[in-house]
């Protein structure tokens, strides 16, 4: 007996859009004919096949009606409530670990430039900051966990005392940002400007560590700062 569960290629991800051209084809094919093995063993695969059947059916479907896991990334529509900017200085405060919020905190395109008091402390969990402003903004202490801060400014931004976890900072310009003991722990940092950026005493794993290196934005100071080879 043979049992086999074929997805059509590429079909599960490729079109998010079009859930109805994700096919799954699940065959099973029983020959007994010669078979030297009992019929409850028999049957015991039969089983197994139709089950890793539904399983892979049931992956298919998800797969194609979520936008999410079948694009990649894919940001909701700009929040059109009035006061989004301003939550920020309310802040998210639950979830602060894992990102997990109660309404999400929907910054792209505000503009925080020269803030001094209100961000200060404050959880930004989960926050969309895409094209937001954070220029010369105090956020000494702030704790950002899976933000999404692609295309971002932080230029001259105080993170002293901050916990930065798991956030996007491509394309992002740092430039001359102050992480000084900082937490920075599984972030990235793709194409992001890094120019005279500080890592005074910056709390960084090793892997971490090699993955920030390799932004050759970095000033020669600031690498000998973080201890890069």
């Amino acid at each position: 007996m043979a049992s086999s569960c074929i997805a059509s290629p590429g079909a599960a991800l490729c079109r998010p859009r079009r859930p109805r051209c994700c096919r799954v084809a699940c065959s099973a094919a029983d020959s007994n004919s010669g078979s030297a093995e009992p019929g409850w063993l028999l049957a015991g695969r039969k089983n197994a096949g139709r089950l890793a059947c539904g399983v892979l059916a049931a992956w298919t479907i998800a797969s194609a009606s979520n936008p999410v896991i079948a694009a990649g990334q894919r940001l909701p529509p700009l929040s059109t409530e009035p006061n989004r900017c301003e939550r920020a200085f309310v802040g998210n405060t639950i979830g602060q670990a894992n990102g997990v919020y109660d309404k999400p905190l929907d910054l792209r395109f505000c503009d925080y430039t020269n803030e001094k008091t209100n961000l200060k402390g404050k959880s930004l969990a989960a926050a969309l900051m895409s094209d937001a402003k954070f220029d010369g903004a105090d956020m000494s202490e702030v704790v950002m966990s899976k933000a999404y801060a692609v295309g971002a400014s932080f230029k001259g931004t105080d993170f002293t005392n901050a916990v930065i976890d798991r956030v996007n900072f491509e394309k992002a310009d740092l430039t001359g940002a102050i992480f000084k003991n900082t937490v920075l722990s599984g972030s990235t940092f793709k194409d992001a400007k890094m120019d005279d950026v500080v890592f005074e005493d910056t709390i960084i794993g090793y892997i971490d560590l090699q993955k920030l290196c390799t932004n050759t934005s970095i000033s020669a100071d600031s690498r000998l700062e973080l201890g890069c080879r």
